[in-house]
C-alpha cells in the first residue's frame, strides 16, 4: 500500500552535531497547512501514547516573591510593580496538606516553585523535607527553584526529587529582550548539572512575548537539540499582568499556539508536552484541538504560582467531554 503523503517520518534523536535540528527545519514544519500539520502531530503522538490519557501536575509555590530576576513576563520580580508581594517559604506542613490536596483531586506529580534567582543551601535544605514527605504520599515529585550550583541537583535527587524544571523560555537571539539579569548560557549549565545527577528534565518556554515565528522554532531547536530531549516539555502562553514590562505584548492569534504544540510533538516524539500558563484564557476547542496535536499533561489546580488556571471542576468536565483520562487512574 501506498503511504499517505500526510504520513510524517520522524527524524532520529540528532546525533551526532552534524544532525542537529535547524531552525529553518522547524520553519519549514509551521509553514505546513494547519490541518495537515495536526494530522501528522495526532499521528505521531498515537505511536508512543495513548491519546485518550493525560497526565496531570498540580504546581504550588512555596516561596512566593521577591525574585532579584527581572524577567518580562513576571508579576514576581522586584524590578516590577506588581500586586505580588514577598511572602516567607512555606512549611513543610502546609506544603504536604497542599500535595494531599492535589492528589485526592486526581493529580500525579506535585511542582514546587520558589522565587529565587537560585537557591542558597539554606534555602534548598529547607526543601529536601517537603520532597521527601511529598514523594512519600506516592507521588511524582517535580522543583522549579532557579540556578543551581555544584551539588545542589544531587541533594535533591537524593531526597527523592524526580523531575526539575528550568525552562529555556525562548530562543537564544530573543533571550535578551526578555531578560537580562541572567544569560542564556545559565540555564544550559542548570539543565546540564540536572542532567547529571540523573534527574529528570522538565524544560519548556513561554509564547507570545513579541517573539516571532523564527523565534518560536528556535525555542523548540534547543529543545529538540538536548540530549537527551526532555522528558517534560511546558508550553506557556504570556499570561498578561499589569506591572510587568509584557503586559502590553501583543496577543498571538490561537492557530499559531495550536501550531508550536503540533510542532513540538514531531520534534520531541517521547515528550510529555504540558499546557501550562494561559489555559486559562484557551477557550475548550483550542484546548481540544492542542490535545489533538499532541499535548498529554496539565496543570491542573485554581493556581499557578501567582496567575489563574482553570478550576478543577472545569478541568473535569473538559475530560469528561473529550474522554480523556488521568495517566494512571
Amino acid at each position: 500500500m501506498t503511504a499517505s503523503p500526510l504520513t510524517f517520518q520522524p527524524r532520529p534523536t540528532p546525533h551526532p552535531a552534524a544532525d542537529l535540528w535547524q531552525v529553518a527545519e522547524i520553519e519549514a514544519l509551521y509553514d505546513l497547512p494547519f490541518l495537515d500539520l495536526v494530522f501528522r502531530a495526532a499521528a505521531l503522538h498515537r505511536e508512543h501514547f495513548d491519546p485518550s490519557r493525560i497526565q496531570l501536575s498540580t504546581l504550588v509555590s512555596i516561596k512566593t516573591g521577591g525574585c532579584p530576576e527581572d524577567c518580562g513576563y513576571c508579576p514576581q520580580s522586584v524590578h516590577h510593580d506588581t500586586p505580588v508581594e514577598n511572602t516567607p517559604m512555606m512549611t513543610v506542613e502546609d506544603v504536604l496538606t497542599a500535595a494531599r490536596h492535589a492528589k485526592e483531586n486526581g493529580a500525579g506529580r506535585f511542582c514546587m516553585g520558589a522565587a529565587w534567582r537560585g537557591p542558597k543551601d539554606a534555602d534548598l535544605n529547607a526543601t529536601l523535607d517537603m520532597i521527601r514527605e511529598v514523594k512519600s504520599l506516592g507521588l511524582e515529585t517535580c522543583a522549579t527553584f532557579g540556578l543551581l550550583q555544584q551539588g545542589q541537583a544531587e541533594k535533591l535527587k537524593d531526597a527523592g526529587l524526580d523531575y526539575y524544571n528550568h525552562n529555556l523560555d525562548t530562543s537564544p537571539e530573543k533571550y535578551a529582550d526578555i531578560i537580562s539579569t541572567r544569560d542564556y548560557e545559565d540555564r544550559l549549565d542548570t539543565l546540564g548539572k540536572v542532567r547529571q545527577a540523573g534527574l529528570n528534565v522538565c524544560c519548556g518556554g513561554i509564547v507570545g512575548l513579541n517573539d516571532t515565528r523564527q523565534d518560536r522554532a528556535g525555542l523548540i531547536a534547543q529543545l529538540a537539540n538536548l540530549t537527551p530531549q526532555p522528558e517534560s516539555v511546558p508550553m506557556n502562553s504570556l499570561v498578561k499582568v499589569e506591572g510587568t514590562p509584557l503586559n502590553g505584548a501583543e496577543t498571538l492569534d490561537w492557530t499559531e499556539f495550536v501550531r508550536t504544540v503540533a510542532v513540538a510533538r514531531l520534534v520531541l516524539p517521547h515528550s510529555y508536552i504540558r499546557l501550562s500558563a494561559g489555559r486559562g484564557e484557551m477557550p475548550e476547542a483550542m484546548q481540544a484541538l492542542c490535545f489533538m496535536a499532541g499535548a498529554n499533561s496539565i496543570f491542573y489546580g485554581e493556581k499557578l504560582l501567582t496567575t489563574g488556571n482553570p478550576e478543577v471542576d472545569k478541568d473535569r468536565q473538559l475530560m469528561a467531554k473529550l474522554d480523556l483520562l488521568p495517566l494512571g487512574g
